[in-house]
């Protein structure tokens, strides 16, 4: 069983959305300012609905913690819905195309598409992102820093190679599409511009880098051990998104071997070092010391101001799809939720490669690993 795990529960018009999280080691400092500058990340981009404008999503912690510190303990995380009704919104029979509606009611037997959507609903990354936000507070405590941006959206494309982390940073939060590309952007911007006037829904490719990993961490033995497969699982895991790849990618496919693997060169301190980074710091399941670099793609939203084709699950009658209030565009807060669930996946192997139950143990462990790798 992995040190580090975490449940999440409850609708997206419920009463709040809560997260339990086992693991975290003891002595660890909650910034739950920090917890909650992310969650108002999520909530911003060009293309968002008008949830985003009743919600002002807050952290509350309910267990795990004594005076500002992890006691070992679980950590329990609240978000409180201002728009709680969920019993006064009428019943769903028109199941969305591309949405968990018609599946959802068949798989569990119910009448009312209503009942799947409220738990299949976006709004569910919110408390995610939080657990994100206490793990990355582990993660900087040793080093490791990471950010998720939006590297295209609909037919636009970003340029940001040779950008460090800190740019890319600086850039997309001061962004309304979350994108490090000002020129870029401005398009996007455009698109997304052009889908609302359309009635219609734009997605995009979001992209985290995460630096000073150290090496390791997964392992190639078992196939639920490599990090790089957990990560992708848990970006597949966020609402809309279709697919993940690491590095290059796809477009390892369409080359030579010898365009593709990065060559092994001496490095400083006896620590051997990469000409490249293809493989996006993985090889094997395993980190390779390099910088950490994924990509997801988010489909466009399935609910459609100028709804498609579906039929009615009461009358069997050929309708146009249910109308939920929705965003244009999601995939700059997507980029927000694919930082947290990349981070919550990092501190999983990090706590499993380290152990520890208490900070400064952990921290112990990984200096001491971080010396014996210099004799590489």
């Amino acid at each position: 069983m992995p040190q580090l795990r975490y449940f999440t529960a409850g609708e997206s018009h419920g009463q709040c959305l809560i997260a339990i999280v086992e693991g975290l080691p003891a002595g660890l400092k909650v910034d739950l300012d920090a917890i909650n500058r992310d969650l108002a990340r999520r909530q911003k981009g060009y293309g968002r609905g008008g949830r985003m404008k009743i919600e002002t999503d807050q952290a509350e912690i309910l267990s795990g913690v004594r005076r500002g510190e992890t006691i070992g303990s679980p950590l329990t995380l609240m978000v409180k819905n201002r728009d709680f009704k969920i019993d006064e919104l009428p019943p769903v029979t028109k199941p969305r195309p591309g949405h968990a509606d018609l599946a959802g009611v068949i798989k569990y037997d119910r009448e009312d598409a209503r009942d799947i959507l409220e738990r299949a609903s976006a709004r569910e990354t919110t408390i995610r992102v939080a657990v994100g936000g206490a793990c990355k507070l582990l993660l900087t405590e040793v080093g490791i820093d990471l950010v998720g941006h939006l590297v295209s959206l609909g037919p636009v494309q970003a340029r940001v190679e040779g950008l460090s982390v800190q740019q890319i940073r600086e850039r997309s939060e001061s962004s309304e599409t979350r994108c490090a590309d000002p020129e870029a952007e401005k398009k996007m911007i455009e698109a997304i511009d052009a889908a609302r006037a359309q009635g219609d829904t734009l997605g995009g490719v979001l992209e985290v880098v995460a630096m000073g990993v150290p090496i390791g961490l997964g392992s190639h033995v078992q196939w639920d051990r490599k990090l790089d497969a957990n990560i992708a699982r848990a970006l597949m895991s966020i609402q809309a998104i279709k697919g993940v790849e690491t590095g290059l990618g796809f477009e390892t496919a369409r080359r030579f071997g010898s365009q593709v693997h990065d060559e092994i060169l001496p490095g400083q301190e006896g620590v051997l070092s990469r000409a490249s980074n293809n493989a996006g710091g993985f090889e094997g399941g395993m980190t390779n010391g390099q910088p950490i670099v994924v990509r997801a793609a988010m489909k466009p939203l399935s609910t459609l101001m100028k709804p498609m084709r579906s039929v009615d699950i009461k009358t069997g009658e050929e309708v146009k799809a249910t109308v939920e209030r929705s965003d244009v565009c999601a995939a700059p807060a997507a980029a927000v939720i694919g930082e947290a669930v990349v981070a919550i996946e990092l501190a999983k192997a990090l706590l499993d490669k380290f152990g520890g139950d208490s900070l400064r143990e952990i921290k112990r462990n990984i200096a001491s690993y971080r010396e014996a790798c210099k004799r590489w």
